[in-house]
Protein backbone atom coordinates (compact mmCIF):
# COMPACT_ATOMS: atom_id res chain seq x y z
CA UNK A 1 0.00 0.00 0.00
CA UNK A 2 1.53 3.28 -1.00
CA UNK A 3 1.25 5.76 1.81
CA UNK A 4 0.70 9.72 0.54
CA UNK A 5 2.61 12.56 2.11
CA UNK A 6 0.89 15.27 3.67
CA UNK A 7 3.18 19.15 3.49
CA UNK A 8 1.05 21.63 5.70
CA UNK A 9 1.85 25.22 4.63
CA UNK A 10 3.28 27.16 7.74
CA UNK A 11 0.25 28.85 8.03
CA UNK A 12 -2.40 25.86 8.82
CA UNK A 13 0.33 25.03 11.40
CA UNK A 14 -0.48 28.21 12.91
CA UNK A 15 -4.39 28.19 12.48
CA UNK A 16 -4.68 24.88 13.61
CA UNK A 17 -4.01 25.68 17.69
CA UNK A 18 -7.05 28.39 17.03
CA UNK A 19 -9.66 26.42 15.28
CA UNK A 20 -12.68 24.44 16.81
CA UNK A 21 -11.88 21.57 18.61
CA UNK A 22 -14.70 19.83 16.36
CA UNK A 23 -13.12 21.48 13.36
CA UNK A 24 -9.51 20.03 14.41
CA UNK A 25 -10.85 16.78 14.99
CA UNK A 26 -12.46 16.71 11.32
CA UNK A 27 -8.91 18.11 9.92
CA UNK A 28 -7.22 15.28 11.73
CA UNK A 29 -9.66 12.43 10.55
CA UNK A 30 -8.97 14.09 6.67
CA UNK A 31 -4.92 13.63 6.97
CA UNK A 32 -6.03 10.32 7.94
CA UNK A 33 -7.98 9.05 5.04
CA UNK A 34 -5.17 11.09 2.44
CA UNK A 35 -2.38 9.45 4.31
CA UNK A 36 -3.65 6.43 4.06
CA UNK A 37 -5.73 6.13 0.98
CA UNK A 38 -5.32 9.52 -1.30
CA UNK A 39 -7.64 12.07 -2.20
CA UNK A 40 -9.60 10.18 -4.15
CA UNK A 41 -10.98 7.83 -1.08
CA UNK A 42 -12.55 11.46 0.50
CA UNK A 43 -15.11 10.86 -2.83
CA UNK A 44 -16.66 7.89 -0.68
CA UNK A 45 -17.68 10.15 1.95
CA UNK A 46 -20.20 13.15 1.25
CA UNK A 47 -19.60 15.08 4.33
CA UNK A 48 -16.12 16.15 3.22
CA UNK A 49 -18.21 17.32 -0.06
CA UNK A 50 -14.70 17.43 -1.59
CA UNK A 51 -14.66 19.44 -4.83
CA UNK A 52 -12.24 20.87 -7.48
CA UNK A 53 -12.09 24.56 -7.38
CA UNK A 54 -12.53 26.63 -10.14
CA UNK A 55 -11.21 30.98 -11.12
CA UNK A 56 -7.89 32.00 -9.33
CA UNK A 57 -7.90 28.54 -7.24
CA UNK A 58 -8.18 26.07 -10.59
CA UNK A 59 -5.64 23.41 -10.36
CA UNK A 60 -7.33 23.34 -6.23
CA UNK A 61 -9.69 21.21 -4.37
CA UNK A 62 -11.71 21.73 -1.31
CA UNK A 63 -12.94 19.51 1.82
CA UNK A 64 -15.93 20.37 3.90
CA UNK A 65 -14.54 20.31 7.43
CA UNK A 66 -17.64 22.14 8.85
CA UNK A 67 -20.60 24.44 7.50
CA UNK A 68 -18.10 27.13 7.77
CA UNK A 69 -14.33 25.54 7.56
CA UNK A 70 -12.57 24.37 4.33
CA UNK A 71 -9.59 22.94 3.87
CA UNK A 72 -7.77 23.85 0.50
CA UNK A 73 -5.34 21.93 -1.11
CA UNK A 74 -3.54 20.22 -4.59
CA UNK A 75 -2.79 16.73 -5.19
CA UNK A 76 -0.01 15.46 -7.36
CA UNK A 77 -0.63 11.79 -7.99
CA UNK A 78 2.33 11.22 -10.02
CA UNK A 79 4.24 11.62 -6.70
CA UNK A 80 1.40 10.68 -4.51
CA UNK A 81 1.76 13.67 -2.41
CA UNK A 82 -0.71 16.32 -0.77
CA UNK A 83 0.31 20.13 -0.20
CA UNK A 84 -2.63 21.91 2.24
CA UNK A 85 -2.27 25.13 1.22
CA UNK A 86 -5.00 26.88 4.05
CA UNK A 87 -7.74 25.75 6.27
CA UNK A 88 -10.18 28.99 6.09
CA UNK A 89 -13.49 30.00 7.02
CA UNK A 90 -15.69 29.72 3.76
CA UNK A 91 -16.40 32.98 1.97
CA UNK A 92 -20.43 32.80 1.02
Amino acid sequence: MIMWRIHEHRQVEKICPKLPSQVLKKYELWKSLVYRHGPEKLKEFPGFHDEALEGRRQGQRSSRLSLKYRVIYEAENDVVTVYVLEITPHQY
